[in-house]
């Protein structure tokens, strides 16, 4: 039996594994045992084998031959498939302008290659999917820190007391994540949990806070209250750190945790509590900034506010704290040559009208599609990207996507992206594609390589072969590979690693020992040099980031207001599981039968007076009057005002017979959402969405 080191790809963790293989087939999976994790692997993972054998997934490219969206395909050889992308491409740049294109993705580590074909392309208009997860902690970062989210770790395992807020890692799942946290807490470290609901993580609690919905912001700035007031910080460090620090004190002054109680409805003593217990553990906390705090429309405010008490509390480049990583630069190791240098950067300005935010404002892009500003957009390239499930309002953003000339959607499953598209793409699974190579920052940077365990069962090709065969096709000669070998040198070119040293483990680690960088040694990329209780560069710009909190007010997508406790009126909030991706493991034949649907959870007060009971069908609908039925989970374990559902239900492309018509798809609940952002990070704000619910008769 042949062992092959590689990595996952069934979900944006990317765990390292072990894969054994006989004649040619994948026939167990388990956690690269060379990896600090070890062994473990979720179910997500560990489907992936269920995911090679299936044949419910895109097999060879196909052309759409009906209507979008109508499901008739005709199959093409993959170097039709190529010529028809090349030519509908360079019709587009021909006649509107290289820029009149646009490519969007999942993220993650491998997104070089994708950044080149754009260049390569010559449209600036690249983007991944942070409107709908990190794009507001990224930008709350930079406003306080003056980096990027990605260049702080969390070392769990010399934490004292770790806060999750709105973040549920124990189903998110993150394995290496989830058995640090388990590991720190063997060793005494609290950990404190504040949710909408009764998660796995908060019954794995030292303490429980069930917030309501839309208040996280009093919470931390009733938080900063008392650890200022009552000097529970270091006054030395806070001096010699942050700017602006008298400041944030007078602003924080009135938000009491008697004033907090009244907006989320925890007890101020609690409140007060926790600050202490935060201070005694000082500097070995970590108040975890996002993501679900990520989805409000004062979301860019709470996780600001986040970072803000790890700083109070010198949490910041500490062990035990919010560590900054190492890279190789760092360890005196040059880094991998990047793909993306191949071609200059294009000189049209990004659709999204970027100024001097971060860009990737992925609406915008689709906005412009219906309104030809700054410029007309007319092909669409999504690669691993379920846009029409990833993003709110998916019928409008349906209207959008028509005005396209052309639509390819590159991926390993069916969605509803790809059913709408006029091209389908088939990427072969994790376990039969290789990758280009890619870095991970930390106390022992390293590079790391997914490695092709099997050869594809269908027409399917990994990524490089597809994107590098586009290349050759449309001309583009520095990116025209057809050896994933050549590319793996290319990287490696004077970094004094080759692609042998990558045999026995999967990855290369940079360094001989861990270690973290010093806060000191750095310079912060801030204008005052410091941390910045109040950003200068967002003042700068005509934007105040010391805000006012206000309370929610929940209204309907029409604009009819009221209180959410009075009467039949929810906050929609969609959530994780572990044995779920969103919405490209629904399918999935082994995932599948462990959760086959979605349920609509509900407050028992709230599930009362409309008659409502444990598993009776309910139907929900939206502020337009789009309905949809799933059967009811009654519980004290969410807040009243709100219900939960799963993301990634609700399918309704006839290709996956286990997922069709299954629940409800939370986004096409979200009226109007493409519109509903913050302000302040730029983030869509996928949870001020109001429903009603009515039980369905026999």
């Amino acid at each position: 039996m042949e062992k092959v080191y590689s990595y996952c790809g069934m979900c944006g963790s990317r765990c390292p594994l072990e894969v054994g293989v006989e004649d040619g087939v994948a026939t167990w999976i388990q956690g690269n045992p060379h990896a600090p994790a070890g062994s473990a692997l979720c179910a997500r993972g560990i489907a992936a084998l269920a995911l090679e054998r299936d044949t419910e997934r895109p097999l060879a490219p196909l052309i759409r031959t009906g209507a979008r969206g109508e499901g008739r395909w005709r199959e093409l050889s993959w170097p039709e498939a190529f010529d028809v992308v090349a030519s509908r491409l360079e019709a587009v740049r021909e006649r509107f302008g290289a820029e009149s294109v646009v490519l969007s993705h999942r993220g993650g580590p491998f997104t070089d290659l994708y950044e080149a074909f754009a260049r390569a392309l010559g449209t600036p208009n690249s983007f991944n999917h942070d409107i709908t997860c990190t794009r507001n902690v990224q930008q709350a970062c930079r406003s306080v820190l003056g980096i990027g989210r990605g260049e702080l770790n969390t070392d769990y395992k010399q934490a004292r007391h770790i806060v999750f807020q709105g973040r549920n890692p124990f189903e998110s799942l993150n394995v290496p994540e989830a058995g640090a946290i388990l590991d720190a807490k063997a060793a005494g470290c609290k950990i404190s949990v504040m949710d909408i609901r009764a998660t796995v993580t908060a019954a794995r609690a030292d303490e429980f806070f069930l917030m309501r919905p839309g208040t996280d912001y009093a919470m931390n700035l009733a938080i900063l209250h008392v650890i200022i007031t009552e000097e529970l910080y270091n006054p030395a460090l806070v001096a010699r750190q942050m700017a602006d620090f008298e400041t944030l004190a007078a602003f924080v002054r009135p938000c009491t945790p008697h004033w907090a109680e009244a907006q989320t409805g925890i007890k101020a003593e609690r409140i007060a509590t926790l600050a202490r217990e935060l201070a005694q553990a000082a500097p070995r906390i970590i108040w975890y900034p996002g993501w679900f705090t990520a989805r409000y429309a004062d979301s860019f405010l709470v996780a600001r506010s986040a970072y803000l008490i790890n700083a109070v509390l010198g949490a910041i480049g500490v062990s035990g704290g919010l560590t900054l990583g190492l890279t190789p630069k760092d360890v005196g190791r040059k880094g991998l040559n990047r793909l993306a240098t191949l071609y200059p950067k294009a000189p049209a300005k990004a659709v999204d009208k970027t100024d001097w935010q971060a860009p990737g404002l992925l609406q915008r892009a689709f906005r412009a599609i219906e309104t030809d500003d700054p410029y007309p957009i007319r092909a669409y390239l999504s690669i691993r990207h379920n846009v029409l499930s990833a993003l709110p309002d998916p019928e409008a953003l349906r209207r959008q996507l028509n005005k396209l000339d052309f639509m390819v959607a590159i991926t390993t499953t069916w969605s509803a992206t790809a059913a709408y598209a006029d091209l389908v793409l088939p990427l072969s699974p994790p376990l039969s594609r290789e990758s280009i190579l890619a870095t991970k920052t930390g106390a022992r940077p390293q590079f790391f390589r997914r490695m092709r365990a099997v050869a594809p069962r269908f027409k399917t090709k990994a990524d490089w072969e597809i994107l590098c065969g586009l290349a050759t096709r449309m001309g583009f000669d520095k990116l025209a590979f057809t050896r994933i070998e050549d590319i793996w040198d290319y990287q490696l070119e004077g970094t004094g690693v080759v692609r042998a040293d990558f045999d026995q483990t999967g990855f290369v680690n940079l360094s001989s020992t861990p270690a973290w960088k010093q806060l000191d040694a750095i310079t912060l990329s801030t204008p005052s040099g410091k941390f910045e209780a109040r950003s200068q560069l967002w003042l700068k710009n005509g934007q105040e980031t010391l805000v006012p909190y206000v309370a929610p007010h929940l209204t309907t997508d029409n604009a009819q207001a009221g209180n959410a406790q009075s009467g039949n009126r929810f906050r929609l909030i969609p959530g994780r599981i572990a044995t779920h991706t969103q919405s490209s493991t629904t399918n999935n034949a082994l995932l599948a039968d462990l959760t086959p649907t979605n349920t609509l959870w509900l407050h028992p007060d709230r599930a009362r007076p409309l008659g409502i009971t444990e598993g009776d069908t309910v139907e929900v609908c939206a502020s337009n009057g789009f309905t949809g039925q799933l059967a009811a989970h009654v519980t004290t374990g969410i807040h009243p005002e709100a219900v939960f559902v799963l993301h990634g239900f609700g399918h309704d492309f006839s290709q996956e017979s286990r997922a069709l018509g299954k629940g409800i798809a939370d986004e096409a609940f979200m009226i109007g959402g493409l519109g509903k952002d913050d302000p302040l990070g730029g983030g869509l704000a996928l949870q001020e969405h109001v429903v009603t619910v009515r039980k369905v008769l026999p």
